[in-house]
């Protein structure tokens, strides 16, 4: 059921793909749900010998940008304003079939290379530590000539952290051209992604300890959550390897060898990034078979518990049904002293049953 939820909540955006049926490619139509009231763009110009500019703003304050000598960085958080998108593609040469990628959430990571740029695409995560629940945000990045156009699905700022590194006067970034400022956007969303990886560890290690301690019913739908998200992970990581091979191989006249030196080191983290997740995926299954084994193992000390109990009263049963009975000659009935020497064979036999249930370890879990 929770596998049909998930696929349910996928494809809940076929109707938005729906309306393009019959259109030219290029069409761009946005396929997400996240809507903000406002698009906000985050404007940054800087190089090493020019005066640095970094100013957020909404769409109706986007300035006309002169062509300068450093790099022109335009961070656009908001998908839906399709317009704006367009606007930004035709001052930039953007190709009609990257503006039709950028505002499709829906497409795999890749890189597609086109006469005046290149673009990029990839997928974000966040992990929420107390719901345990994953999110997904699509980024997309166009590298033109001294431009590059970064958008972003959610409000959220994914790449303050970059934002951060320009403003360091010495950092490396700020001498480079435009391409490196691309390879580094990318390199902060694979970053984020061992951030991620780190609270779904610890989400994992919480719930062999909950297993240990006491399973929950609760217990085992939280492990398939935590499966699915891992799921969606390596679904949206795969490609990426791809992608960053393409990007560090690539002959494009935008992108510089000395970039893609750093590229390369790149696809290192990818892979490292995708074995975590194969890892995680293996012990998410382990954590079930653990639920598994130990709410069997509980169901077993119980029925053992209940069975040398009934094995106990068993005897008993046998002693109280001969002397229940209605028959007239019983000779012990006829002792004052009947009532008290059946109770002391039975508590007898209970502590003879007990001393040898102990010795074969029935008692304490151990082997017969």
């Amino acid at each position: 059921m929770r596998v049909t939820k998930l696929l349910r909540d996928q494809t809940e955006k076929i109707p938005f793909l729906k309306r393009t049926t019959g259109a030219p490619p290029g069409t761009m139509v946005y396929t997400g749900r996240k809507e903000m009231e406002e698009v906000h763009v985050h404007l940054t110009q800087f190089g090493a010998q020019q005066e640095d500019y970094s100013h957020e703003m909404t769409v109706d304050q986007l300035p006309v940008v002169r062509p300068t000598d450093g790099v022109t960085w335009y961070d656009v958080r908001g998908l839906h304003n399709v317009n704006l998108i367009e606007e930004l593609g035709q001052r930039y040469a953007v190709h009609p079939l990257a503006l039709e990628d950028i505002v499709d959430v829906m497409t795999r990571p890749k890189m597609e290379a086109y006469p005046e740029g290149i673009l990029l695409q990839l997928k974000a995560f966040a992990f929420d530590e107390t719901t345990r629940q994953l999110s997904v945000e699509q980024v997309s990045i166009y590298l033109h000539d001294r431009t590059v156009l970064s958008f972003q699905e959610d409000a959220g700022d994914l790449l303050a952290s970059v934002r951060k590194r320009l403003e360091t006067k010495s950092g490396r970034i700020r001498t480079r051209p435009a391409d490196y400022l691309a390879y580094a956007l990318v390199d902060n969303i694979v970053d984020r992604y061992f951030t991620v990886l780190d609270k779904v560890e610890a989400a994992l290690d919480e719930l062999e300890n909950q297993i240990l301690k006491r399973p929950e019913v609760k217990t085992k739908s939280e492990i398939h959550d935590l499966k699915l998200s891992l799921l969606t992970m390596r679904k949206s990581i795969s490609p990426l390897r791809e992608m960053v091979s393409t990007f560090g191989d690539s002959e494009h006249h935008l992108i510089s060898e000395d970039t893609q030196l750093f590229v390369r080191d790149l696809k290192d983290h990818v892979i490292q990034v995708t074995d975590l997740v194969e890892t995680y995926r293996d012990v998410t299954n382990g954590l079930y078979d653990l639920y598994v084994s130990e709410i069997t193992f509980r169901t077993n000390s119980v029925v053992q518990t209940l069975t040398i109990v009934s094995t106990i009263f068993m005897p008993l049963s046998f002693l109280a049904g001969i002397y229940g009975m209605n028959f007239e000659y019983i000779p012990e009935l006829k002792n004052p002293n009947g009532y008290f020497i059946l109770l002391g064979v039975m508590f007898t036999i209970v502590v003879l049953m007990f001393g040898w249930f102990w010795r074969r370890g029935w008692l304490n879990g151990g082997d017969a």
